[in-house]
């Protein structure tokens, strides 16, 4: 019998020690399909664009942990079109669970739609793929760096568990992505809860001060709430009080308001 065919990603590209600390924790569990971006492409969210330098161009990689190595891939394009070229041209069986991460920074509340690493989750969910999003909380500063200082042992632990889960029993109906987020002091012997996903705004951005001409080029910065959140059980709330978030997200992003009253708001305004 075959072992199951895995499929590891990330945001952070093919040079990102956190990729090869999920190969690594992965390695035991199945083949392993590395297939990630040639550069940095973190906050690319869902991006399919393939304009300028990303070619999709795909060229093979060596990744390195420890004593361990592997053959990969890395594409010249966004996570999301990264899962897509795995899936379409380089997977030589069907996949059974896709991995992204361990991402540099903690994903939290409503970043979820501008995460590259949850943005190739979700593509690959659409695909009917089982998919993990898995970051870790790291200061800010290694957001887009490769820092070598980051310890992903814990991350690692979390990563193997539950994708050894996901692979021995079927998912609930509505849950297409699992994203996890260990904080940065978790251990394995750290608490894991089920949570939602916080509404709160953990990354405000704020425009630089400086003149405003017009035509003149302008930076956006944004700032962390580190243990801020709005509710309880969410998975900000978690990462707040040192425990591990494990969200479930669905490709229905539909509102959970009855819509009755979403068409009561407009009929008067129903054509006669």
């Amino acid at each position: 019998m075959s072992r199951p065919l895995i499929l590891v990603t990330n945001d952070d590209g093919i040079a990102s020690p956190g990729l090869a600390a999920a190969v690594a924790a992965l390695d035991a569990l199945g083949d392993l399909l590395i297939v990630a971006p040639a550069t940095q492409q973190t906050s690319m969210g869902r991006s399919r664009s393939q304009r300028g330098e990303l070619d999709g161009r795909i060229t093979k990689a060596i990744l390195t942990a420890g004593a361990q190595t592997w053959e990969g891939f890395a594409v010249n394009a966004t996570p999301a079109l990264t899962v897509e070229y795995a899936l379409q041209a380089l997977a030589p069986r069907p996949v059974e669970l896709m991995v992204s991460g361990i991402n540099y920074g903690e994903n939290v509340g409503t970043c979820v739609t501008v995460s590259g690493t949850i943005g190739a989750a979700i593509e690959a969910a659409e695909r009917g793929l089982r998919a993990l999003a898995v970051s870790l909380e790291t200061p800010e500063s290694h957001y887009f760096e490769h820092d070598t200082t980051t310890d992903f042992r814990t991350a690692m632990h979390f990563v193997h568990l539950f994708a050894a889960a996901s692979l021995n029993q079927p998912w609930p109906s509505d849950v297409d992505v699992i994203k996890i987020d260990v904080p940065a002091t978790a251990t394995p012997e750290t608490k894991w809860m089920v949570t939602r996903q916080d509404r709160f705004a953990y990354f405000k951005p704020a425009r630089e001060q400086g003149d405003l001409a017009l035509g003149e080029p302008n930076t956006m910065r944004y700032s962390v709430a580190k243990g801020q959140y709005l509710a309880e059980g969410t998975d900000a709330f978690a990462l707040a009080h040192g425990l591990v978030a494990v969200t479930p997200l669905s490709l229905d992003l539909t509102s959970r308001v009855p819509l009755g009253e979403v068409q009561r708001l407009f009929d008067p305004v129903r054509p006669t």
